[in-house]
């Protein structure tokens, strides 16, 4: 049986990072990806990616990796501004506010080049990056040496003193783990149908005057669908091509939809939520079918994607947990729930909870883990659960109110950015709206955002 420092289950942003972090410091290290195959990664399997957003400017600094220490094709366009659409209001952002290390407002990158580029990163430094890796099970002896023993769906196993789980917002392995240090079952805070957002986009061409009308910009429609954080995007690409798809809730009952007229993508005939190529579809449809042929114009590019253009993944709508780190044991990235569907996934904070969790293994103790990535992201983590719980229950017309307000506040501010403030000369309802956001955000002061805290971990 192979013993390795630290074994890492999952090969995305958070496994490799880890393996980046753990290899650097000296300690040996493997990543257990499954790996599939991806249109845009013809030649090499690899972790389920999944395009977000992008990043904006202070994410960079969160991640700790500035695009120029990325290969070409990585980043795909710069961004200059987020447009924020409201059935009837909208909402322009150029700054968020941050000193920041980076001079654009963000980029839209190549998700699968840029775990590629992660992979190459961690293996350089010493790291094994193994695909075809499925894990079945992990066994745990605290009082053994090493740990843990990993096995694997070919019968292999593989053991080491330290766990690092980062096998995304499905946590496949992850609840299968934690579940043996709890008094209630996992799937009472972490069932992936309850906590997850799925999310599906393709990747279409754009008319040039379109790929003009939208260069620069990360785009967001609110109110037009219903659920909660449930938002079609267009975010552009490369040689005209952009990104359009949505998130929703998993399991939204149509019927059970107050005032379901008003939402722009829904039609009278529905009985059921849209599929995501409908919604698709018909955004297109409403934003430009009046001069294209949504089907001929906009035609999806095959070789992008996981699948002929297409693809369809999980995205972590919960709070985060703590790690159960006397075991030897951190949880990273999505399989914890610090990325967000409010902020469209969250490469950064897979990133850094991966690079401190393999720091920390490398050390011989992880005692530290649930202070250190709190000290990292907590601020980050508290913003996105604050705004997500603030418009938990909005429809169409609350988003337009918001967004009437929020052009109000960024004006007093002096400056575009919702996410520092300055003195409020909006009238009441500007106050009011910042006074229930700042409410909010203190009901989670501290680590009160985290759902799932060590001391219920029994070792």
């Amino acid at each position: 049986m192979e013993r390795f420092d630290v074994v890492i289950v999952g090969g995305g942003p958070a496994g490799s990072a880890a393996a980046h972090a753990a290899a650097e410091s000296g300690a040996s290290a493997v990543v257990l990806e499954k790996g599939v195959p991806r249109a845009d990664r013809p030649d090499r399997l690899g972790p389920d990616s999944t395009d977000a957003a992008g990043i904006l400017d202070y994410w960079i600094d969160i991640m700790g990796i500035h695009p120029d220490e990325m290969p070409d094709g990585v980043v795909l366009s710069t961004l200059d501004r987020a447009e924020f659409v409201g059935p009837n209001e909208a909402l322009t952002m150029r700054e968020t506010g941050f000193d920041t290390s980076y001079d654009h407002f963000g980029y839209c990158m190549n998700r699968a080049r840029f775990d590629d580029f992660l992979r190459d990163r961690a293996e350089d430094a010493g790291a094994e990056y193994r695909v075809k890796a499925s894990v079945r099970d992990v066994e745990t002896d605290l009082d053994g040496t090493p740990r843990h023993t990993v096995r694997l769906a070919s019968g292999d196993d593989v053991a080491g003193e330290f766990l690092v789980l980062a096998d995304g917002p499905q946590r496949q392995v992850t609840n299968k783990v934690l579940d043996r240090y709890l008094a209630f079952d996992i799937t009472d805070r972490l069932a992936t149908t309850k906590v997850n957002h799925i999310a599906y986009q393709e990747h279409r061409r754009l008319p040039e005057e379109v790929a003009r009308e939208v260069e620069g910009a990360i785009t967001f429609w609110w109110g037009y669908m219903p659920g909660h954080t449930a938002y079609p995007w267009i975010f552009p690409n490369d040689d005209n091509v952009a990104r359009i798809g949505l998130t929703m809730p998993i399991g939204l009952d149509l019927s059970a939809v107050e005032a379901r007229e008003k939402y722009k993508l829904l039609r009278d005939s529905d009985e059921r939520v849209p599929q995501g190529k409908e919604y698709v579809r018909r955004l297109l449809e409403q934003e430009y079918g009046d001069e294209y042929d949504v089907e001929e114009d906009f035609p999806l590019v095959e070789d992008r994607g996981k699948t002929k253009g297409t693809e369809t993944y999980s995205i972590s709508s919960t709070r985060p947990i703590d790690s159960p780190t006397g075991a030897g044991i951190a949880v990273t990235g999505g399989a914890m729930g610090a990325t967000s569907a409010f902020h469209e996934g969250g490469d950064h904070v897979a990133v850094r909870t991966g690079a401190i969790a393999g720091e920390l293994a490398a050390s011989g103790d992880l005692s530290a883990y649930n202070d250190r990535w709190k000290d990292a992201i907590g601020d980050e983590v508290r913003r996105n659960v604050a705004f997500a719980d603030v418009v938990r229950d909005y429809g169409p017309d609350d988003w337009d109110r918001a967004f009437s307000i929020a052009r109000k506040l960024m004006s007093a501010s002096s400056n575009d950015s919702l996410f520092k403030m300055g003195k409020i000369r909006s009238g009441l309802s500007a106050a009011r709206f910042v006074t229930n956001y700042k409410k909010t955000k203190r009901k989670f002061r501290g680590d009160r955002y985290v759902q799932l805290s060590e001391d219920e971990y029994a070792l």
